[in-house]
């Protein structure tokens, strides 16, 4: 998937059709079921926050345009005006300002309740960096957790399709050499995952909701 950010409230997704298919999905269901629809798209957007920094609050505005090697899709990140009766979507060097009406407020809501969706996204990650990471045995984890000290970053195991998922959480104010040595250590026995967290947590199934690595270290000796 390519991701291009334009400016500072629009970004641009190019995912061909093999790459969704990559990802899990059937490239007709993502039209025809929208819940698989959402999911690929809250997985394009937790890319983008983590690779492009692409703030996520406010409504978005959604294009999507089917071309024949697969999907370009445009997001651009609109603004409630000061009285709450306008969005102001930015066009170009202008703004656009859009009524507040029911019409506006159904397509809002039909694109995937961004508002509200994204609200609770930025509440759990705007002071933190997490990561996904994937280890195809069991036996890794084990190693892993006798190896590195969990106590410094919150970490839960997921079982999804055949594979164990490690979710990390690091402080963002945590010193960026430390954070190296443990994502160098974490490397070393799983492999950093494209899988969006969200779609591990609602599809597959929660081993350990928190303190995963000392929990694993405790209770299973090398």
């Amino acid at each position: 998937m390519e991701i291009e950010r334009v400016n500072e409230f629009t970004i641009k997704f190019f995912i061909t059709y093999r790459d969704i298919e990559d990802r899990g999905f059937d490239r007709e269901e993502i039209w025809s079921d929208r819940e698989r629809g959402e999911e690929l798209f809250w997985e394009m957007m937790d890319e983008a926050h983590q690779q492009e920094q692409f703030p996520l609050e406010g409504p978005l505005w959604i294009q999507v345009q089917a071309l024949d090697k697969g999907l370009e899709i445009i997001v651009t990140r609109a603004q409630m005006s000061k009285d709450g009766k306008k969005i102001e979507l930015p066009i170009g060097d202008d703004k656009l300002d859009l009524p507040v009406d029911q019409n506006i407020e159904k397509l809002l809501d039909q694109q995937f309740q961004v508002e509200e969706d994204y609200d609770e996204l930025e509440e759990t990650e705007e002071d933190y960096l997490s990561f996904l990471f994937a280890f195809r045995d069991f036996e890794d984890v084990i190693l892993l957790s006798h190896t590195i000290d969990s106590s410094s970053f919150e970490n839960s195991l997921f079982h999804f399709e055949g594979k164990y998922y490690l979710y990390v959480t690091f402080d963002a104010d945590a010193p960026d050499r430390e954070q190296d040595d443990l994502l160098a250590q974490l490397l070393e026995y799983g492999n950093d995952s494209d899988l969006s967290v969200y779609r591990v947590q609602e599809y597959g199934k929660t081993i350990i909701a928190d303190g995963a690595l000392e929990h694993i270290q405790k209770h299973f000796k090398l």
